[in-house]
């Protein structure tokens, strides 16, 4: 189960047969917490599909369910309800084993906060991560992609925030993973910083062909997608695509 898919760009999956070439259908999520007696529906009955090589962003406020939307596409929680089909394998129905292994093989993630080893090298911290994969990248090449060639022995504490955060990136996609999930890779870092780690999200995107999400509260980001998918109190209330990628340098906000 859960096995390495070829992957394909977004032009080719317009190309084929859309159904075919998805790589998740999300069918009726709902996910509700239950604290006491109280229940909270942080998603109620959300549908959408994610196609290969697209840049898809999560746009609304604290509280609209984008953090557990996207925990739920990276096997980090499931569904109360509904179905999460990863190309054609059901992630609502799969164990804790068969979950493991599909984060391990297919997903990088990008958090807010950087969770790099203070006592490791930008190459050892990425290392780690190559360790584990069956078909890594060197960390050297991860590295450059994020543009730190330079930047290889320095440590966390010898690093501004954007660059421990294009760390956390090359950390992400050394294994090569299909998708890059990132939960406000921009939100704890000042303007131009910010600017610096959506670029690296855009070459990522565009020189790997992965498929980037990234949640975010920042509407200003939402221009850089091929596709919004805006969520409000725990549903999608859009879904758009944009006739024209931005790039990083014209984000403003």
């Amino acid at each position: 189960m859960f096995g390495r898919a070829q992957k394909k760009t977004a032009n080719d999956a317009e190309a084929d047969d859309p159904r075919r070439d998805r790589v998740f259908h999300v069918h009726q999520v709902s996910k509700i917490y239950r604290m006491g007696e109280v229940e909270v529906h942080a998603l109620r009955g959300v549908d959408f599909d994610l196609y290969p090589g697209e840049f898809v962003v999560l746009l609304g406020p604290s509280g609209s369910g984008k953090s557990t939307l996207l925990n739920i596409l990276g096997a980090l929680d499931v569904p109360t309800s509904g179905e999460v089909i990863f190309y054609d394998h059901d992630l609502s129905a799969a164990d804790d084993r068969e979950r493991t292994r599909y984060r391990r093989e297919h997903v990088g993630f990008v958090f807010q906060f950087y969770n790099l080893i203070p006592s490791l090298t930008a190459r050892e911290n990425v290392a780690l991560v190559a360790e584990l994969a069956e078909n890594p990248m060197p960390p050297e090449e991860a590295l450059a992609t994020v543009g730190l060639s330079e930047r290889l022995d320095h440590f966390p504490s010898q690093m501004s925030g954007g660059e421990q955060q294009r760390v956390a990136i090359a950390r992400a996609i050394v294994k090569r993973p299909e998708m890059l999930l990132c939960d406000e890779p921009t939100g704890a870092l000042d303007y131009e910083t910010g600017k610096m780690v959506l670029d690296a999200l855009a070459r990522v995107n565009r020189e790997l062909g992965a498929m980037v999400v990234v949640i975010t509260h920042n509407s200003a980001i939402a221009a850089m997608a091929d596709r919004v998918i805006r969520l409000r109190s725990g549903e999608i209330v859009e879904v758009r695509r944009n006739e024209r990628k931005a790039s990083p340098e014209e984000v403003v906000w």
